[in-house]
Formats: structure tokens, sequence, C-alpha cells
């Protein structure tokens, strides 16, 4: 049987590596200033682009599609050539991939601190990069699949399956959640509004940790683990069960992050069914991978390679433990919009993310340099010092959320709410400086591993390709013996991208059309109107802002946050709201009733420095809305926008709704001066103002009779 040669280019393997520890440096120190920021307000400088609500998402980004996302591509143009027995198909795509990629993060390290966002969690970028990730991970895929039909291995590694399956449902989840309609080349609106919104949002955010942080890396786990304990993987059986049982269930469970909300009930029950179904394939897969070592758990007590794994798993099964407990409603009820919810993401990200990259970084940049690790003692260190840090960043967190929770709930013998919200914030300051604290702890480890990683390329020599051969697959005869069935999947990789896109959509599908063909699931309010073009636009200066990084607009329907917000939330209060901003986080109070609560004055005062209001606040102040005069030259524009979404604003208001923005923007300037506040009309701090005291407001003026049909 005639052999053919081939080669591994190591170079593009380099590459992305060496951007995996630049980006994961650059991510983790904008998280350990941000998390600086919340003990300590005055590290925000009173400049708008290094304000917490403007870094919060870059750091986001940066951990998860730049540290995260280049360790993926690392591993997978490492690993699919020596599975496939072939070359990836084309370096030229290879290196579109990667320079398109880094060109994408910096482009999104530049219009973040812009605030040049869309306002969505995971999803922020704005529009012509949404685009260009499309364009990027397309190439991607053309790359991968063209490599995988020219193989020269008959058999496709559960490890390729799960890549598989990654490619397909990231594409779904993006392109869908993206849809949005520009206003401009830095602007746009969401396609969809309030309920649908949320449901697609976080269909998308859940699954975006789901097939971007999770089932990648567990491709990477299945062909790195055994490589590293010099084993085969435990179960091949548990895998295949782990992968179709995984991609299948975790699509459906986005709905447990909007519990007790507005979204419809039916909706968050299946969302709570599944998210409990989803510890049975999750542990199956941390037992899979820890079990891998059985045998081999002599190296473990040296190898710093393996211990890293080790954490990483369990790490990762503790986080798909937690997931499903707060997806019960008890739990999630308590903890969600508390730091709980940052602890167990941390968890997931620090040790199973961090860790697994880690420990491949340290197995496969001596293999490319034909060199032995620089130091085994400081790779030790590392994981030390690493693990120490997501310790001192968890531990912390979750005391803090208890706390807070505990202190939300309380009501004196008198039945008044025992703390005010500022009271549950300070009272957990020490908490935040030890998080940061344990960042930094954590970024330490991750400098040492950079040094002894670099110190080991200088002591090698780069093979930038390797060689390698076998027969061409036409020329390789079927295996003799009993065909299992997902042996004629793993032979047929077009059909297997067809099926688990089809398994991958059944779940969104199901939970997403119903709310927009079914109208009984967005009862509509006949007082809550379209907003007006001030408060339009002091809406966009809010996003812009981050506020929805600290502050809910989503009352529950629970005793102490009636009592301390008002009357809790319903679904058509936000059918105008382009994305909505209903928040996962309160580090700040709710917002939801916030219209007409305080004088237009105390906004102002409030913006411009929060300790003259609320003393002891961690808000950072905002004194650019005070000088920035508002554009009022994109309000005809975003007019258009709101109309072709379905807004009913009346036809032609578009030439008009200038005029009214300044009525408007006068009557407040007005009332400030009128209060001995020196304000101007055209500034931003009004538009935001306007927005602010609409919050609620419509709910307000519904008939007590049409409000009781919503309860």
């Amino acid at each position: 049987m005639q052999l053919e040669k081939f080669s591994f280019d190591n170079s593009i393997v380099r590459k992305f590596a060496f951007a995996t520890v630049l980006w994961a440096i650059v991510g983790m120190l904008v998280g350990v200033i941000i998390a600086f920021q919340l003990a300590y307000p005055a590290l925000n400088l009173g400049i708008s682009y290094t304000s917490f609500g403007r870094l919060r998402p870059l750091h986001t980004n940066a951990v998860i599609f730049a540290f995260v996302g280049n360790g993926i591509y690392t591993g997978v143009y490492y690993m699919m050539p020596r599975l496939l027995k072939t070359s990836m198909w084309s370096k030229a795509l290879g290196l579109v991939h990667f320079w398109g990629w880094q060109l994408i993060i910096v482009a999104a390290a530049v219009t973040l601190p812009l605030g040049l966002t869309q306002g969505k969690e995971y999803a922020e970028l704005i529009w012509p990069i949404d685009i260009a990730i499309t364009l990027i991970w397309v190439v991607f895929g053309i790359n991968m699949f063209a490599t995988i039909l020219t193989r020269r291995e008959r058999h496709l590694y559960v490890a390729i399956w799960f890549i598989i399956g990654t490619w397909v449902t990231v594409a779904l989840l993006h392109i869908v959640n993206s849809f949005s309609l520009p206003t401009s080349m830095t602007h746009s609106y969401s396609w969809y509004a309030g309920v649908q919104d949320a449901l697609v949002q976080w269909w998308y955010g859940h699954n975006a940790v789901a097939f971007f942080l999770t089932t990648p890396m567990l491709g990477i786990m299945y062909y790195f683990v055994p490589k590293a304990a010099g084993r085969p993987v435990y179960s091949y059986k548990w895998s295949i069960i782990h992968f179709w049982a995984l991609i299948f269930i975790y699509i459906w469970a986005g709905p447990h992050h909007l519990l007790y909300t507005a979204l419809p009930d039916w909706a968050q029950s299946l969302g709570v069914v599944f998210s409990i179904m989803l510890i049975l394939p999750s542990w199956g897969g941390m037992l899979n991978g820890i079990f891998t070592l059985r045998g081999a758990w002599d190296k473990v007590k040296e190898d710093p390679i393996l211990k890293m794994f080790i954490v990483a798993l369990t790490c990762y099964g503790m986080s798909t433990f937690e997931g499903p407990m707060l997806s019960l409603k008890n739990v999630n009820g308590f903890a969600h919009y508390t730091d709980w919810i940052v602890a167990h993401v941390h968890v997931g990200a620090l040790g199973w993310n961090g860790f697994l990259i880690f420990g491949m970084l340290y197995w496969l940049v001596p293999r490319i340099y034909n060199t032995k690790l620089h130091s085994v003692k400081m790779a030790n260190t590392h994981f030390l010092i690493g693990t120490v840090g997501i310790l001192l960043y968890a531990i912390p967190m979750y005391w803090a959320a208890i706390s807070q929770a505990l202190m939300w709930k309380q009501f004196t013998p008198e039945g008044q709410l025992k703390f005010q919200f500022l009271e549950t914030v300070t009272r957990i300051i020490p908490m935040y400086i030890l998080r940061g604290l344990g960042g930094t702890i954590y970024l330490t480890g991750v400098i040492i591993m950079v040094v002894n990683l670099i110190r080991t390329a200088k002591a090698g020599s780069f093979v930038s390709e390797e060689y390698g051969e076998a027969p061409a697959l036409a020329a390789q005869p079927l295996p003799e013996g009993k065909a299992y069935w997902h042996s004629i999947i793993e032979r047929r990789p077009v059909q297997m991208l067809v099926m688990s896109l089809i398994v991958v959509s059944i779940g969104g599908a199901i939970e997403i059309i119903p709310t927009f063909i079914v109208k009984e699931n967005v009862p509509t309010i006949s007082t809550v109107k379209p907003y007006t073009p001030l408060e339009l636009q002091g809406r966009d200066i809010y996003i812009r802002e981050g506020c929805y990084t600290c502050h809910s607009q989503m009352v529950r329907p629970f005793r102490d946050e009636v009592a301390r917000y008002g009357d809790y939330s319903k679904a058509g209060e936000s059918v105008y709201d382009h994305p909505f901003q209903w928040g996962s986080k309160r580090t700040g109070p709710d917002l939801a009733r916030q219209g007409n609560k305080y004088p237009n004055s105390w906004h102002y005062r409030h913006m411009n420095d929060p300790e003259e209001i609320s003393q002891g606040s961690i808000m950072p102040p905002y004194p650019w809305l005070l000088d920035n005069d508002l554009d009022i030259s994109t309000t005809p524009g975003k007019i258009r926008a709101m109309q072709t979404l379905g807004v009913p604003y009346p036809e032609g208001y578009d030439q008009k709704a200038n005029n009214d923005l300044k009525m408007q923007a006068d009557e407040i300037a007005a009332d400030l001066n009128a209060n001995r506040i020196k304000a101007k009309s055209g500034k931003e701090i009004i538009a935001l103002i306007a927005y602010l005291q609409r919050l609620g407001a419509d709910l307000k003026k519904a008939p007590e009779a049409e409000i009781k049909t919503l309860h």
C-alpha cells in the first residue's frame, strides 16, 4: 500500500499560542482593575474611557474571545492535523483566520472603551465587528471541514466531534442573536425587543458559555489529557454519549437566567428542567477525564501539567453541578443578581478554561520547540499560585453573595425593610478587596508561566513543520468486525454537521418561536408608549455607559423587592426596548420603577458626584455627561429605525422629533435652574435624566383593572 507524505504546520500553532498568552495578560489585567474599581471608585479616574461600565465588557470579551478563543484555536490547529493524518487544508486560510481574529479583538479593545456597544452581555460588539466575526468564523469552518474531508484517517476521534458541534452551534447562535438594524456605522438597535430579546439573548448568552467555553475545551481535554497521561481515554462510549446528550440538552437551558422575570412561566420551566438534566452528561465528561488518569496518579504528584488538568476537570465538575442547582427556582431567587453568579462564572473561567489552556501550553510549547520545559518548579509554583488565586477570588464572592441576599430580604418586626440598598453594598466591600487580591495572585501565576515558556522557547529550536506518512483514505480497507452505530456517523462528517445543527436547533426553536407568534406570551399594556426622542437618546447614553452592568430593570415578585422598588415587572412594559435592559447583576439598585421617584436635581447631582447624594457609594462619577453636547443629528435616523422595528411613531415623525426633543430638554433644564443648578438643555445629562424619569412611569398610569389582569 503506497504511503503519502504530509506535514504538520507548527507556525500557525505558535502564532495562536503567542496570542493566547498575550490576551490572557491583557484580559486579566483589565479584570483586576475593574475588581478594585468596585472597592475604590477613584480608580475610575473620572474619565469615560476607564469607567467600570465601559471596561467590564472589555474584560469579558478579552477573556472569552481573545484568551480562550485563541487557546481553542491553538489546540485545534495542533490536534486536528495529527488526528486526521493530514496537513491543514490551507495555510493561507489559517493566516486569514489568525490575523482576522486578532484584528477583531483589537477593534473590540478600541470600540468598547469608546462606549460603542450594543448593550447585550457577551454580544456587545457593534454590527460591523459582528459581520467580521461571521466572516472569520466561516473561514475557520471552511479550512476545518476541508481538512476533515481530505483526511487519511477514517475514524473521527471524539475531540473532532466537539469541534464540529462548536462550529455549527456558535454560527447559529451568533447570527440569530446579532440581527440588528443599523442607524450608523457604529450604532444599531436589536431586531428584537423586551421579552423576545431577553429570551434570544440568554439563549445566546448561556450557550456562548456552553459552545465556546465548554464544548471546544472538552475537545481539547479529550486530546491533551490522554496525551499528557500517556493513557487512552477511560471510556470512548461515555465520550459519545457525553457529546450528543450535551449538545441536545445544553441549548434548552438559557431561560434559567430569567427565572422570576417577565418571561412566560412555560419557558422558565423548560429552562429549569433541561438545566437539571445537564448535570448527567456534564459529570459523565468530567469523570471520563479524571478516570483517564487511573493508573497514572503517581505522575500527578510530580507533573504540573496533570495537576492543572485535574483542577480544571474538578472546576468543570463544580461549575456544572452549581449551574443546575442555580436553575432551581428557590436557589435562583436567592442567588440571582448577587455576586454568587460572579463566583460561579469565574470558577469555570479561571479553573476550567484557564488551567486547561495553561496545561495544554505547558505540554505543547516544549514539543514545537523540540526541548524540555525550562522549569518544572516554576510550573508547579504557577499551579499553586493559580489555585490560591481561584480560592481567594471565589470564596469572598460566595460570602458576599450570601451576606447581600440575606440583607436584601430582612424585615424589621414592624414589617419595614431592615437595610437600605447602600448598606448591603458597603458591607461587602472587604470581600471585593479580597476578590481583587485573588485576581492579582492568579495574574501573577500567568506571568510566571509566560516567563517559563519564553525561556523554554529560547532553550530550544522551533520546529516549523513535522512530517508524517499514511496511505490515502480511499486505499484503506474498511475495518473488519462489528460496526458500531457511531462508526457510521464518524465516517460521514457532513452528515454529522447537519445532524448537529438539527439537534441544537430543536430546543431554540421550541422556546423562541412561540414567544414571537403567540401574543398571549407578551400581554400589552395600554399606557405603555414609545420613548420620546429625548428619552430615546438618553437610553442610548445609558447603554453606552454600561449602566446595565450594575443595575437591573426587572422587579421580581418577591416581598422584599416589591417593598424596596415597587410593583413587580410585567412583560408588556418593555415591548419598545431595543435591546432589553433587564440586567443580570445588582451592584446598584434596580431601576425599573425609578421614574419620578426623585427630582431632576437629584439625578443631576447623583451623576456628577454620587457620594454627594449617597455617602459611601461605590458608583463612579460621570462628569463628562454634564459637559458633552447631545448629538441630535442622529435623532431622525434612530426614529426611522424604530419605526422599521414596529415602534408606532407617527408617519413623518422623524422630521419633527428634534422639535419635541428640544422642548422636553428645555423643560428639564428650566426645572434644574429653578433648583439652583446651572444646566444647559443641550447636554447629555439632560437626555439621561429624561430616560431615568420615564422608567416605570407608564405602568403607574395604567388603570387598576388592567393591572389586575396582568397579575
